[in-house]
C-alpha cells in the first residue's frame, strides 16, 4: 500500500528533469481462514497517529549566508554518515525560453557536465574518482539543478567543480560539444516519444495552457528549435541566466556554516554578478469552455483523463488540493477506488494528484477502463465521483489518513542528505521558490491545520472550471513527437535572453568598463585532490531466532524515527511452475486485497492511520514482504505485517479485479520497446533454465486468465512458510524490543509437515547461437537492441572482478559503449551492460536505445568496442584508477540512509558473504589489476557468443541489419 504520487510510467512523462486496490468478498474470506492453514494473531488497534508528534519530528535547522556576488548558501549538519550532499539551483528554466529557443534551459543541463575551461574532462569522471553518489542534474520548467553527495574529505573537490561550471563554462563549449549534446537530446526526446503515452506531456501542457503561456511548451523543447541552436545563442543564453545572484548552493551532511563559509568564498567568490534575470509573468488560465482532444497510442486499454489549471507550488491553496489528490484518487484507499476499481469495477485503475510547478499547475485526475467496458460508462461514472466529491468534499478520517500518509512520508524522505528528495533539495527549493530554506515544516503545519472545509472549497473553486477531457484509445499513432514541444513566446516576455552581455576573463577577452574590476581568484590550474577520507562503518550485524525458527537479522539506524521491516521467502519468480508462469505475481497483486478480517480498503485504511506501508514483491529468486513503520507505531504495523503475510483473503471475487489488473498489466509490457525486447531474450540464451523467464514475473496471458484460487492458495501455503522464512529489520529500535514483537505476531506460525520445496537450478545452458532476432514495432523513432550471455559464475562467486570489468565496457557512464554512442556519436541518450544479480547462473547484459536510423551503425560499434575490449585494448590504468576510486569512496554514500543498510544486509545473507563483506570491500578493490580484469573479460565477455534482440520498425531497421554478417530472424510483437 503507498500513496499514489505522480510517479507512473504516464506522469513521469510531464517532466523532464501506483496500483489501486480491489474489495475483499467477504463470504469467500471464511474460507480462505479455513485453507490457509496458519494460527490466529491477535492483532493491537490501530490508532490514528498523533499528527502534531509527526509533524514535529520535522526539523530543518540551518544557516544561510550570501556573498557579495549573490551567491545564497544555506548548510544544514547532519552527522551521521562522511558525506556533504552539494545542491546547486538555478533559477531557469523552459518557462524563460523565447520563441525559437525551446529546450535551451534542458540542453545546458546536459553541457554544464561536459567538462569546463580548468576541468575540461567529463564531470562524471572527476566525480567519480572522489567516489560522489547521486550525481545528476534535472531540468523542469521553473529551474535547472545539479547535485552530487561527496566524502567529507572530498568536499573542497565538489565546489571547486559546481563553481567552475557556474563561472568558467563557455571556454570548453566547443562547437563540436554543442552538436555532440544537441544529438544526445534529441535522442533523449525521441526515447520518452517511444514510450507508451510518450506524447502525454504535449498534449496537457499544450491544450492547459495557451500559446504565448510560458509553461505552454515541454521543456525537452522541439527539434527544430534544437536543430537552429547556434554557438552565440547558447553562449548568450548562458552569460544571462547563469550567474551567481541567480543561484543557490545548499551543503547538508558533514559539515556546518563555520567550515563551509571559508571554502565558498575561496571557490565561488570571485564570480562576478551575472544580469538580473526577469521571471516571466505566469498566469493561471481558464479554459473558456470544455475541451476534448481524443488520440490513439500503443497502449494496452482506454485511458480518460480530466484536468484543470490550479495555482502553483507557491500559492497557500496547493496544500489543500494535494490532499484533495490523495483523499480522491491518491491513497490506496481513495474514493475513485473504492468506487470505481472496487465496488462498481469498471476501471482497472485510478489516480488523482496535484501537478505543482512553482508559479501554476495542474490537477489531473484518471482511469483507465476496464477491458469489455464501454469508456462512455467509465466517464460518466468518473464525473459523478468527480461532482459528488466536489459537493461533498472529505470527511475528516479521510482527510487525517491523507495528511498522516503525507507527513510520514516526508519524515522518511528526509533520511538522505542530497539526492532527488533529500534535505538538501528541500532546502534548495525552499529558498529558491520561497525565501525560506525551512518551508517544508510550513508546508507541513498546514497541512496538519487543513480542515475538509478548506479542501472543498478549494476544488469548488478551480475543479468547477472549464475542464479538459483527454482521451487516449489503444491503437496507431497519428502522429509523433517529432514536430511538438515547441512555443510561441515573445522574446521580451522571458526574462533577460539577449539583453546583457557577461563574460569569463580567462576564457575570452572583457570589456574592462563593462565588466569593473575583478576580485582576487583563486588558482584552478588543478582540481583539488581529496583529503583524507573516512572509510565505511558498516553497522553491526545481530542475530536472534524466534521460537519457531526463523532468523532474524538486525541493523540499527536511529537518524528518523521509522524501521523498515522485511520478510523474505526463498521462493522468487522462478519458483513459479515453467507451465504457471505469473502464478506468484499475481498472488503478490492479490494478498494486497484483504485478509482474514480486512476488505482491502479496510487494510489500506489501517495502514494509512498508522503512517504504514506494506507492499509485497519478487525477483528471481526471493519473494519479500516489506513494511515501512514509524517506530512509535511499530507494534501494531506488525501485527497488519503479519496478518497480510499469514492470513491473505484471497477472495474469488478479489481474484476476477486482480485478474483483469494483470491482464492490463501484461498487456501494457508487451507494448513497452524495453519490456519487449527483455521478454524475448531470456530464453535465447537461457533455454529451460529457470532463469529463462519474463524478469517482470508477469508470466504469460493463458496462465494469468487460467488461474484459480485454489493455485494460488497452494503457491501461497507450499512456499510462504516459516521454516523457509528470514526477517530483516533496520531503523530506531533495538534488537530485544524488536524480537518481543516478532514472536508474537510471527512466532506461534509453525511450518506445514509436508517437506520444504525445492528450486532445479541444474539446467544446462545451451549453447550460444549468435544472431540478431528484429521485432518489428511500427513508427518507432529509436530502435532498443539487447544483447546477452550467461557467464560462467554464479551470484554465490566472488563477483567483484566480474563486475569491476563491466564497469570499464559499459557499467557506468564514462564507460566504453556510452561513451562512443552517447557522447561521441549522438546516437543515443545512454547506453549500458550489466552483469545480472541472482543467487545461480549470472548473464551479462547490453541495453542500447538508439535513433532508428543508426541501428545497425550502433550494434556495429557495440562488437567493435567488446572486440577490442577483451582483445587489444584491455582495461587502462585511468579506468583501472576509476574503478578503484569509485568503489571505495563511495561506499560511505552507499550505506547512508536505512535503506542502504538494508540492501547491504540482505545482499550479505542472500549471496552468503561476512559480516565485514563491505568494510572489506576497499581492501579488495585496491588490490585489483588491470590484467585480472582483462582476464575474466575475455574469458566472459565473448563477443562472438551475443545473441541480439532489436525492437524496432521493421521498414526501416531490417534493410540495415541484413548487411550485417550476422544471421537475421525478423519476428512480430507478442
Amino acid at each position: 500500500m503507498r500513496l499514489k504520487l505522480a510517479l507512473s510510467a504516464s506522469v513521469a512523462a510531464l517532466s523532464l528533469a501506483g496500483c489501486a486496490t480491489v474489495p475483499a468478498d467477504k463470504t469467500a474470506t471464511s474460507a480462505a481462514i479455513a485453507d490457509a492453514a496458519v494460527a490466529d494473531t491477535a492483532p493491537v488497534s490501530q490508532e490514528p497517529a498523533d499528527l502534531a508528534a509527526l509533524t514535529a519530528q520535522v526539523d530543518l535547522p540551518h544557516e544561510k549566508f550570501v556573498l557579495d556576488n549573490g551567491l545564497t548558501v544555506v548548510t544544514h549538519t547532519d552527522r551521521k554518515a562522511p558525506v556533504v550532499a552539494l545542491s546547486v539551483w538555478y533559477d531557469v528554466g523552459s518557462k524563460h525560453e523565447p520563441k525559437g529557443k525551446t529546450g535551451f534551459a534542458h540542453l545546458f543541463e546536459h553541457l554544464m557536465f561536459n567538462g569546463t575551461e580548468n576541468a575540461p574532462a567529463d564531470f562524471f569522471e572527476y566525480l567519480r574518482q572522489i567516489g560522489a553518489t547521486g550525481t545528476n542534474g534535472t531540468t523542469n520548467a521553473d529551474r535547472t539543478n545539479y547535485f552530487e553527495t561527496v566524502p567529507t574529505g572530498a568536499l573542497e573537490t565538489g565546489l571547486m567543480l559546481e563553481s567552475d561550471r557556474m563561472g568558467y563554462l563557455l571556454g570548453a563549449v566547443t562547437q563540436e560539444v554543442l552538436d555532440n549534446q544537441r544529438g544526445v537530446v534529441q535522442n533523449e526526446k525521441r526515447q520518452g516519444d517511444n514510450q507508451p503515452y510518450g506524447l502525454l506531456r504535449y498534449e496537457i501542457f499544450e491544450n492547459l495552457f495557451p500559446k504565448g503561456h510560458p509553461y505552454h511548451h515541454s521543456t525537452i523543447g522541439s527539434m527544430d528549435d534544437l536543430n537552429a541552436a547556434t554557438m552565440d545563442d547558447v553562449q548568450t543564453w548562458f552569460r544571462d541566466h547563469y550567474g551567481p545572484n541567480n543561484a543557490v548552493l545548499v551543503l547538508s551532511g558533514d559539515i556546518d556554516a563555520a567550515t563551509a563559509r571559508p571554502l565558498v568564498e575561496k571557490w565561488f567568490g570571485d564570480i562576478p554578478r551575472g544580469p538580473e534575470v526577469v521571471d516571466p509573468e505566469v498566469t493561471i488560465p481558464t479554459l473558456p469552455a470544455d475541451k476534448e482532444v481524443v488520440t490513439t497510442d500503443q497502449i494496452s486499454t482506454t485511458r480518460i483523463y480530466r484536468m484543470w489549471t490550479t495555482p502553483g507550488e507557491t500559492d497557500p491553496e496547493s496544500v489543500p488540493l494535494q490532499l484533495a489528490g490523495a483523499v480522491l484518487g491518491g491513497l490506496s484507499s481513495s474514493r475513485l477506488d473504492d468506487e470505481l476499481v472496487r465496488n462498481d469495477p469498471v476501471a482497472t485503475s485510478v489516480s488523482a494528484f496535484q501537478f505543482g510547478l512553482e508559479d501554476a499547475g495542474a490537477f489531473i485526475i484518471q482511469a483507465d477502463v476496464k477491458p469489455g467496458v464501454d469508456p462512455a460508462e467509465v466517464a460518466s461514472k468518473l464525473d459523478a465521483q468527480i461532482a459528488d466529491f466536489i459537493a461533498k468534499g472529505p470527511t475528516e478520517d479521510e482527510l487525517l489518513r491523507a495528511k498522516t500518509v503525507t507527513i510520514a512520508g516526508v519524515i522518511r524522505g528526509l533520511e538522505s542528505v542530497g539526492g532527488f528528495g533529500g534535505k538538501a533539495p528541500v532546502l534548495a527549493e525552499g529558498e529558491l521558490y520561497h525565501g525560506n530554506p525551512a518551508h517544508l515544516t510550513t508546508v507541513l503545519a498546514q497541512s496538519a491545520a487543513t480542515t475538509p472545509a478548506a479542501v472543498t472549497a478549494a476544488m469548488r473553486k478551480w475543479l468547477t472550471r472549464p475542464v479538459f477531457k483527454l482521451v487516449m484509445n489503444p491503437g496507431e499513432r497519428t502522429e509523433g513527437g517529432e514536430n511538438r514541444g515547441g512555443a510561441i513566446v515573445d522574446p521580451i516576455a522571458s526574462g533577460t535572453l539577449g539583453m546583457e552581455f557577461y563574460c569569463q576573463p580567462t576564457s575570452r577577452e572583457c570589456d574592462e568598463l563593462a565588466m569593473g574590476t575583478m576580485l582576487q581568484q583563486v588558482d584552478r590550474s588543478t582540481v583539488p585532490e581529496p583529503k583524507a577520507l573516512t572509510g565505511l562503518d558498516f553497522p553491526d550485524i545481530e542475530r536472534t531466532t524466534l521460537s519457531n525458527g526463523m532468523d532474524v537479522y538486525f541493523a540499527r539506524r536511529d537518524a528518523i524515527p521509522a524501521v523498515t521491516v522485511r520478510v523474505t521467502f526463498d521462493a522468487g519468480y522462478t519458483a513459479d511452475p515453467m507451465d504457471g508462469l505469473g502464478t506468484q505475481s499475481v498472488l503478490l497483486s492479490l494478498m494486497d486485497e484483504g485478509t482474514a478480517t480486512k476488505s482491502s480498503s479496510e487494510l489500506a485504511i489501517a495502514q494509512e492511520r498508522l503512517g504504514a506501508s506494506i507492499n509485497g514483491f519478487a525477483d528471481a529468486d526471493w519473494t519479500s514482504f516489506q513494511l515501512s513503520a514509524l517506530s512509535p507505531n511499530l507494534a501494531p504495523s506488525l501485527d497488519l505485517l503479519a496478518e497480510y503475510i499469514r492470513q491473505p483473503a484471497l477472495a474469488p471475487a478479489d481474484l476476477e479485479r486482480v485478474r483483469a489488473q494483470q491482464l492490463n498489466r501484461l498487456s501494457s509490457e508487451l507494448k513497452s520497446p524495453n519490456s519487449i525486447a527483455s521478454r524475448a531474450l531470456a530464453p535465447l540464451v537461457f533455454g529451460d533454465h529457470p532463469y529463462a523467464i519474463p524478469s517482470s514475473g508477469r508470466g504469460n496471458k493463458d496462465v494469468v486468465e487460467g488461474l484459480t484460487r485454489t493455485d494460488l492458495l497452494a503457491f501461497h501455503n507450499t512456499w510462504l512458510r516459516p521454516d523457509n522464512a528470514k526477517v530483516f529489520v533496520v531503523g530506531d529500535t533495538t534488537l530485544r524490543e524488536v524480537t518481543a514483537l516478532l514472536e508474537r505476531t510471527f512466532g506461534d506460525w509453525q511450518a506445514p509437515p509436508q517437506p520444504l520445496p525445492t528450486k532445479n537450478f541444474d539446467v544446462a545452458i545451451p549453447d550460444p547461437e549468435p544472431r540478431v532476432v528484429l521485432i518489428d514495432r511500427p513508427n518507432s523513432p529509436q530502435s532498443v537492441i539487447t544483447a546477452a550471455r550467461v557467464l560462467n559464475l554464479k551470484g554465490t562467486d566472488d563477483t567483484v572482478l566480474a563486475r569491476a570489468a563491466n564497469e570499464a565496457f559499459g557499467g557506468n557512464f564514462l564507460s566504453r559503449i556510452n561513451m562512443n554512442l552517447r557522447e561521441t556519436k549522438g546516437w543515443s541518450y545512454g547506453v549500458r551492460s550489466s552483469v545480472s544479480s541472482g543467487t545461480d547462473r549470472l548473464a551479462m547484459f547490453i541495453s542500447a536505445p538508439v535513433q532508428a536510423d543508426r541501428t545497425a551503425d550502433s550494434l556495429a560499434e557495440l562488437r567493435k568496442d567488446l572486440t577490442e575490449f577483451t582483445t587489444t585494448k584491455g582495461v587502462t590504468a585511468q579506468e583501472l584508477q576509476g574503478i578503484v576510486n569509485s568503489n571505495v569512496r563511495e561506499l560511505p554514500g552507499q550505506f547512508e540512509t536505512s535503506g542502504g543498510v538494508l540492501a547491504g544486509l540482505v545482499n550479505i545473507v542472500k549471496y552468503g558473504r561476512d559480516d565485514t563483506y563491505y568494510e572489506d570491500l576497499a581492501d579488495r578493490y585496491r588490490a585489483i589489476t588491470a590484467a585480472e580484469l582483462d582476464q575474466i573479460a575475455r574469458s566472459e565477455f565473448v563477443e562472438s557468443d551475443l545473441v541480439f534482440v532489436v525492437v524496432g520498425d521493421k521498414d526501416v531497421v531490417a534493410p540495415q541489419l541484413e548487411a550485417l554478417d550476422l544471421p537475421l530472424e525478423i519476428r512480430e510483437a507478442e
